[in-house]
C-alpha cells in the first residue's frame, strides 16, 4: 500500500527514494504477525521525516532542512520555506504522536498501538497531500 503511494520515487538515489524503502518495509511489516507495532511506527516515522526532508532539499528557498526527527517541526518548516499549504493544526498531534512512537521503540519502550494507528489514519491525509506537492515538476525533473 504505502510502496504504491510513493512508487515514482521507486529507487531514486535521493530521500524520497529512502522514504519508498521505509514504506516497502511498512508493507512487509503489515504482512507479518508481529504484535507489537512499534518496528512498523518506526518506518512510518522515517518514511515522513525522510519525504519532509526532500521536500525542505528540493523546494524550499534555502534547499535544506534541519537535523530534527520531530514531524511536527518539519511540517512547520515545510510550510514555511515551501509553496506547500495545509492547516497544519489537524496534523500536529497525530504527528506528535508518531514521532513519540518512535523514539519510544528506539529506547525499547511498550508503545500505544492504537493510538499509533489513530495517528496513523489522520497522518494518511497529510501523506497524500505531501507526495501530490512532491510530485509537482518532479516527473519532468526525471524524464530527462
Amino acid at each position: 500500500m504505502y510502496q504504491d503511494k510513493l512508487k515514482k520515487f521507486k529507487n531514486i538515489e535521493n530521500l524520497a527514494g529512502k522514504s519508498w524503502e521505509h514504506a516497502v518495509a511498512i508493507d512487509v511489516l503489515k504482512k507479518t504477525d508481529i504484535q507489537d507495532c512499534s518496528i512498523e511506527c518506526f518506518h512510518y516515522q522515517k518514511m515522513l521525516e525522510l519525504l519532509f526532508k526532500h521536500l525542505l532539499e528540493t523546494k524550499s528557498r534555502f534547499g535544506s532542512y534541519s537535523k530534527t526527527h520531530k514531524l511536527q517541526k518539519l511540517l512547520e518548516e515545510v510550510i514555511a520555506t515551501t509553496a506547500f499549504t495545509t492547516n497544519k493544526t489537524k496534523y500536529f498531534m497525530a504527528l506528535q504522536v508518531i514521532t513519540v512512537c518512535a523514539e519510544e521503540y528506539r529506547y525499547n519502550f511498550l508503545l500505544d498501538c492504537e493510538g499509533y494507528k489513530q495517528s496513523v489514519i489522520i497522518c494518511d491525509e497529510l501523506l497524500e497531500q505531501l507526495i501530490d506537492f512532491a510530485l509537482t515538476d518532479f516527473e519532468n525533473e526525471n524524464q530527462h
